[in-house]
């Protein structure tokens, strides 16, 4: 049975107008997408800003509201989950935010960030925080003395490190990371996207990894869903994703990868431009009558695609 399985899922925002500011439309953010995740493996959704990828992550770990569809973790349907219930599902379900800076409150200390789940779910003695607090800080990289400072004393990647122990707190058995390393500097990217590797053996984890960058996904991605305008455009497998792209909007995004062998940039740059040929010509054959893109369509065991 998978871990987490999206099933037709839609999260909209009304749009008020008028004045009685009643409801005149619906920005469609997630527009019935569907997906899943096995124990273990790391799914990447990908898109550009604004296409709902965050809002789908949101919308799973119960930030955002759901309009329809369903949520299944473990065969629960966690948005007809409500209170004690909602409440114990949740804790195995936690969330590395895109932003180091503002996910962390400035005004408590370490112990204080990475204990609140503790406190919120267990029932602990001072002793037994503080050693468990410890330990994870420890487990991620930074010294135990580490507790006893404020976020400001450390640089972008430190921070994340310690949003990654707060979601470690409560031995989930799914994280969703939302761009975790977007707003660090390449050479931490790497460390930090290594570091994520190890804790996934070591805590037997399944990662939601949501990301605009498709360098970054292919490196840690088992499965890659392409989502475009609320809705998935492309799924398959990472090698499937980046060998043989079949979706306009795939291709464009792979393309968009830069090439580091100087003598493969020619070649890449008369495929960027034959794609952006075929976009010019192409684009509305994507789409149905009604302007909404087309369901998935199975190609292969492992590979769909949204086309006509």
């Amino acid at each position: 049975m998978s871990l987490l399985k999206v099933n037709d899922l839609k999260v909209h925002f009304p749009i008020r107008g008028g004045f009685f500011k009643t409801v005149v439309d619906q920005v469609r953010a997630v527009d019935g997408i569907s997906f899943e995740i096995e124990p273990g493996e790391t799914y990447g959704l990908v898109g550009e800003s604004g296409c709902g990828k965050t809002t789908t992550g949101r919308a799973i770990i119960g930030l955002n509201n759901i309009t329809e569809g369903e949520v299944l973790f473990e065969g629960t349907d966690l948005a007809q989950l409500s209170g004690r219930k909602k409440r114990a599902q949740s804790r195995d379900i936690q969330m590395i935010f895109q932003d180091p800076y503002s996910s962390l409150n400035v005004r408590k200390r370490v112990l204080d960030i990475v204990a609140e789940p503790l406190r919120n779910y267990e029932r602990m003695s001072p002793k037994e925080e503080l050693d468990k607090v410890q330990a994870l800080i420890e487990r991620v990289g930074l010294g135990p003395e580490a507790v006893y400072k404020y976020p400001h004393q450390f640089s972008g990647g430190q921070r994340q490190r310690i949003g990654i122990a707060r979601a470690l707190t409560l031995n989930p058995k799914l994280i969703i990371a939302d761009e975790p390393v977007s707003a660090l500097d390449v050479s931490v990217q790497a460390q930090v996207l290594n570091f994520m590797q190890d804790i996934q053996k070591e805590f037997n984890l399944s990662y939601l990894f949501i990301s605009h960058d498709l360098g970054v996904v292919q490196h840690l991605c088992n499965r890659i869903g392409i989502m475009y305008k609320g809705r998935l455009v492309e799924e398959g497998t990472a090698d499937e994703i980046y060998s043989t792209p079949q979706h306009l909007y795939t291709k464009r995004l792979i393309s968009a990868i830069p090439e580091m062998d100087p003598a493969k940039r020619l070649e890449k740059t008369h495929l960027r431009q034959a794609i952006d040929d075929e976009y010019r010509t192409d684009y509305d054959n994507y789409f149905d009558d009604e302007g909404r893109l087309f369901d998935l369509k199975k190609i292969s065991d492992t590979h769909s695609v949204a086309m006509l």
